[in-house]
C-alpha cells in the first residue's frame, strides 16, 4: 500500500536521495524545500506528488506549507537544516521541524513516524533549553546546539506521543558529500572521504520503512545501528524543558492539543 511521506530539505543532498529511494518503493512523496528552481527539478527527478516551497527560517512559511498538506501523513522526515550562527540555526534546524510536526499531528496515520536528521555535532553544541533562541553566533556551536535539540525533541516526542501511535526516531547520516559540506572549509578539506548522499540516506529510508518492532521509540541510529549521544542530548529533564520552551517560541496557542 502506498504511503504518504513528507520530506523537508528534499531538493538536495540526503533529502533528495531519500526521496528518490522512497518514491522507487512506491511511496507518495511530498517535498519541502527553500529554493524554487531546485525544488522544481527535484520534483521532476523524484516523480514527487507535490513540491512545496518553504523557507524554514520563517515559521510563517512553515505554517503555510502545513496548510497545503491536507491528507494523512505516514512519515514526516525532518531533514532540513544548515550550518548557521545565531538564532537561525535553532529556528531552521529545530523549531521549524518541531512546529511542522505539531501542525501535522492530527494528520498522522495511526502508525505515523517522524525521522529526524541529527548529527555528531551535538557533542560540542551550545543550547539553552529554557531559552533556545538565546544562542551563540558561532556557526559550529549553534549548529551543534540545534542537533542536541533534534535528539531531545525525538526523545520527548516518543514519550508524549506514544499514545497516538507515533514513532519518533533520529539518525546521524555520517559525513556526506552534499551542498552542506561546502559551507565550511573543514568540510571541504575532507570531502573526498565522505559518504555519497544515497549511502547516507540508506539509514533514513530504513528508519522510514522498517517494521516498528525493529526500532526503539526515541532511538538514535547510525548505519542502521543504535548510536551513542552525549547525556546533554538524552536527558529527560532537558528534553521536557526544551519542549516547553519550544512551544513558547513557536506560539503554542494555535497548535493542536498534544493528547
Amino acid at each position: 500500500m502506498s504511503r504518504t511521506v513528507v520530506v523537508t530539505g528534499g531538493s538536495a543532498g540526503i533529502g533528495l536521495a531519500a526521496a528518490r529511494l522512497l518514491a522507487e518503493r512506491g511511496d507518495r512523496v511530498i517535498l519541502l524545500g527553500r529554493h524554487e528552481r531546485r525544488l522544481t527539478a527535484a520534483r521532476e527527478s523524484v516523480g514527487a506528488a507535490a513540491a512545496i516551497r518553504a523557507d524554514f527560517a520563517d515559521l510563517g512559511a512553515v505554517r503555510r506549507a502545513a496548510d497545503r498538506i491536507d491528507e494523512p501523513v505516514d512519515v514526516l522526515v525532518n531533514n532540513a537544516g544548515g550550518l548557521y550562527g545565531g538564532t537561525t540555526a535553532i529556528r531552521v534546524n529545530h523549531l521549524a521541524g518541531f512546529l511542522l510536526a505539531h501542525l501535522l499531528l492530527d494528520r498522522f496515520a495511526a502508525t505515523g513516524r517522524i525521522v529526524t536528521t541529527a548529527s555528531l555535532a551535538e557533542a560540542w553544541g551550545v543550547l539553552d533549553v529554557d531559552e533556545p533562541l538565546r544562542t551563540t553566533r558561532s556557526r559550529w556551536l549553534a549548529y551543534g546546539g540545534s542537533k542536541q535539540a533534534n535528539l531531545l525533541f525525538t526523545r520527548e516526542a516518543a514519550r508524549r506521543w506514544a499514545g497516538r501511535g507515533i514513532l519518533p526516531v533520529a539518525f546521524f547520516p555520517g559525513l556526506v558529500r552534499s551542498r552542506f559540506a561546502g559551507t565550511s572549509p573543514l568540510f571541504v578539506l575532507g570531502k573526498p572521504l565522505y559518504l555519497s548522499p544515497a549511502r547516507a540516506a540508506d539509514t533514513l529510508v530504513w528508519l522510514a520503512t522498517a517494521p516498528p518492532g525493529e526500532l526503539a521509540p526515541g532511538g538514535y541510529y547510525f548505519l542502521r545501528q543504535p548510536f551513542f549521544a552525549t547525556p546533554r542530548s538524552t536527558s529527560a529533564d532537558r528534553a521536557r524543558r526544551l519542549w516547553e520552551s519550544s512551544l513558547r517560541a513557536v506560539g503554542e496557542g494555535d497548535l493542536a492539543p498534544e493528547r
